[in-house]
C-alpha cells in the first residue's frame, strides 16, 4: 500500500509565479511552492513531516500510530491517511469533548480508519507528560507517538529536503508557522545567502523561536540558518481572523484564481504583500510562499 502512495505523490511539487500590479511597482517577485498539490489526502508539509516518522515507526516494529490534535486538525487527517496507505493502525487524540455529527475533518479520519478519543483541556495540556503517555499506553496498548503536528527531529529532516527543489534565484522563503517543525527544516535546508521568515498563526507566536531552535538542536546540534519571524500577522489567534483577513483572502482568489486558508496561508501570504508595501525588501527579490496544505477535505 505504500508503494501506492509514494507513486502518487507529486515530487518535486509545482512553483508558479504571481502576476501582481503591487508586487511589479515593487520590483519584488513572488512564487507559490504548490506544496497542497503533493497528494490530496496528505498534502504539502504534512507528508514532508510524516514521511521519516512513518519509516522510523516500521522500523522499529511498530504497527500502530499515535497522534492528538484539534477537532479541525488537518494533521489527524493526515496521519489517518498515512496510516491507512501504509498499513499502521492509527489513534487520534483530540483536544476537547465529543461532539456529534462528527465534522467532516473528524469523519475523514474515522473513514480512514483512524480511531478518536477524546481528552479534556487540562488533561491534553500535558499530553507530552509521562503520566498521560503511560495512561494512553495502558488503553491502547504499544504505539509510536507522533507530537501534535507532527513536529519532531524525522519531521525536520522532511521538510530539510524542499529548499532542494527551488532555484537558485530565490532569497527569500515564507512560511506559515503553528507548530514551528516546518520552518526548522527549511532553515536548515536553504543557502547560507537565503532567509526565511516564519508568520506565526497564533498570538504571541514569539516564543516559537525557542521551540524552533530546539527543534534543530535535535538534529543538528544547534540553531541552522538564517531566519526569523514576523509575529504580528495572527488576526487574533490561531483559527482566528477578521473581516480585513477575508477581504485579503476574497481578493487574492479574484486576482489568483486561488483560494487560501485562513487559518494558515492566509495570514502568511497577507505578511508577505505588507512586508513588500513596507518595503523590506530591496529591487530584484525573488520571494518564495510555501502554500503547506488545504482546509478542504477530501470526499468520502
Amino acid at each position: 500500500m505504500e508503494d501506492g502512495l509514494l507513486a502518487e505523490l507529486r515530487l518535486p511539487s509545482p512553483v508558479v509565479e504571481i502576476d501582481d500590479d503591487r508586487l511589479t511597482a515593487a520590483g519584488v517577485r513572488v512564487l507559490l511552492k504548490r506544496d497542497d498539490l503533493i497528494h490530496p489526502e496528505v498534502p504539502g508539509n504534512k507528508w514532508r513531516k510524516l514521511r521519516y516518522n512513518v519509516a522510523t515507526a516500521r522500523e522499529l516494529g511498530f504497527e500502530t500510530l499515535l497522534t492528538f490534535g484539534g477537532a479541525y486538525s488537518n494533521h489527524l487527517r493526515a496521519t489517518a491517511a498515512v496510516g491507512s496507505y501504509c498499513g499502521f493502525s492509527t489513534i487520534g487524540v483530540v483536544r476537547g469533548e465529543e461532539h456529534l455529527p462528527l465534522n467532516s475533518s473528524l469523519r475523514y479520519a474515522v473513514s480512514r480508519g483512524m480511531r478518536l478519543m477524546y481528552m479534556d483541556r487540562t488533561t491534553y495540556r500535558a499530553k507530552a507528560t509521562d503520566v498521560v503517555l503511560e495512561a494512553l499506553r495502558e488503553e491502547f496498548g504499544d504505539f509510536y507517538l507522533i507530537p501534535e503536528g507532527g513536529s519532531n527531529a524525522d519531521a525536520v529532516r522532511g521538510c530539510a529536503e524542499l529548499p532542494a527543489e527551488l532555484d537558485a534565484s530565490v532569497d527569500v522563503v515564507f512560511c506559515a508557522a503553528g507548530t514551528g517543525g516546518t520552518l526548522a527544516g527549511v532553515a536548515a535546508g536553504v543557502r547560507t545567502d537565503q532567509v526565511v521568515i516564519g508568520v506565526p498563526v497564533l498570538k504571541g507566536g514569539a516564543f516559537l523561536e525557542g521551540e524552533i531552535a530546539g527543534l534543530q538542536e535535535q538534529v543538528y546540534g544547534a540553531r541552522r540558518g538564517s531566519w526569523r519571524l514576523e509575529c504580528d500577522y495572527h488576526f487574533g489567534g490561531y483559527a482566528k481572523r477578521t473581516p480585513e483577513l477575508g477581504e485579503f483572502i476574497d481578493d487574492f482568489e479574484v486576482r489568483h484564481g486561488l483560494r487560501l486558508d485562513w487559518v494558515y496561508e492566509a495570514k502568511m501570504m497577507y505578511a508577505v504583500f505588507d512586508q513588500v508595501a513596507r518595503n523590506a525588501f530591496p529591487r530584484g527579490t525573488t520571494i518564495v510562499a510555501l502554500i503547506s496544505g488545504s482546509g478542504e477535505v477530501p470526499e468520502i
